[in-house]
């Protein structure tokens, strides 16, 4: 499974259009596709993590299926052209209220679309030297 980390700062041009790094297009490869979060943010996973997730879903009992139907009705299959950029549709830039500024977050085997301003108010509530604390205890490091 492909590791996606970092933090880069884009903008969505008239078009919708957003610049992928370098270093996250190499793990997400030709084909990805991005969906809801349950933050008001966008994920966005290889064919190979979207595949896995979608296999896990088909594993569930049909009732449990159904709570995952927003996911996959508004998951969009991207590829990038030829300067890096993917268009994010206009529902999913709703969603996660994308105008302009663009945070790509990688989060291991997803990266995320944030707005910068809310990802800026994450970033400092979450980045708190008790948080990395509790999350370091949680792996047993």
């Amino acid at each position: 499974m492909r590791q996606m980390t970092g933090e880069y700062r884009h903008s969505l041009d008239n078009k919708g259009r957003l610049f992928i790094p370098a270093k996250l297009r190499e793990e997400l490869g030709e084909v990805f596709y991005i969906t809801l979060s349950m933050d008001r943010c966008l994920c966005v996973y290889s064919a190979e993590s979207w595949q896995s997730f979608s296999e896990k879903v088909g594993a569930m009992p049909y009732v449990k299926q159904r709570r995952m139907r927003p996911l996959f009705a508004h998951a969009a299959r991207c590829e990038l052209d030829s300067q890096g950029r993917t268009i994010i549709p206009q529902n999913l830039r709703a969603y996660a209220s994308l105008t302009k500024n663009v945070t790509v977050v990688g989060c291991n085997n997803h990266a995320e679309l944030w707005d910068s301003e809310a990802w800026q108010s994450v970033y400092e509530s979450e980045s708190t030297p008790e948080n990395i604390a509790a999350a370091m205890e949680e792996l047993d490091f």
